[in-house]
């Protein structure tokens, strides 16, 4: 993982550390939300003194940043690999996307929200990356089972199944819709398919 938001460790003993204090960090997160988001506290969970945490990191908004950065290279990487493994067909494109946007959102229902809520300018640029990634994974994946005129369906299916799935996320403590994220994605993929048969 390689971020602007602090320095990248260089040893293997190193990267470890790193990954313990960003999953401690995203579990005082995903715990306490930003009003307990506090260097110290993620110090304690991850059991390192709070200057290890400032030699890598110059503040907290630097740590949620790193965390933020750490959840969408995870969601372009299941993204890619559930789409690689998918069989060769259309609805098993569908729902193999949708399936790993659930997947991944499903298991960061607080912290997502809670990173979503304080993003820099820089912070949503990177968001809006990951997103054009995962579009133009599913885009690239589908598309070979479509007609050769059907792009924009393809890519307007793609980014109404990502809005739906971040604004899931986003809204879900305040606003549930009474579905688990596998029931989400079931009828999702549905939609989204039914939506592309019209269209194409």
């Amino acid at each position: 993982m390689s971020s602007p938001h602090y320095r990248p460790p260089q040893q293997a003993r190193s990267r470890e550390s790193l990954q313990k204090v960003l999953t401690s960090a995203e579990h005082v997160l995903s715990a306490g939300g930003l009003d307990d988001f506090t260097v110290a506290a993620v110090a304690e969970h991850a059991g390192v003194s709070v200057g290890a945490i400032y030699r890598r990191f110059p503040g907290k908004e630097q740590l949620l940043e790193a965390v933020k950065d750490q959840l969408l290279e995870t969601l372009e990487t299941d993204v890619r690999e559930a789409l690689s493994s998918a069989a060769p067909d259309l609805r098993s494109v569908v729902v193999a996307f949708t399936g790993a946007m659930a997947d991944a959102f499903a298991g960061h229902t607080r912290a997502f929200p809670e990173l979503l809520s304080v993003q820099s300018a820089e912070g949503a640029e990177r968001g809006l990356r990951a997103l054009d990634v995962v579009q133009r994974a599913f885009v690239d994946a589908a598309r070979p089972h479509l007609e050769p005129d059907a792009g924009d369906a393809v890519r307007f299916a793609a980014r109404s199944v990502i809005g739906a799935c971040v604004h899931r996320a986003a809204s879900c403590q305040a606003w549930p819709d009474g579905l688990g994220w596998d029931q989400w994605a079931s009828r999702t993929a549905d939609m989204a398919l039914a939506y592309l048969g019209a269209e194409v």
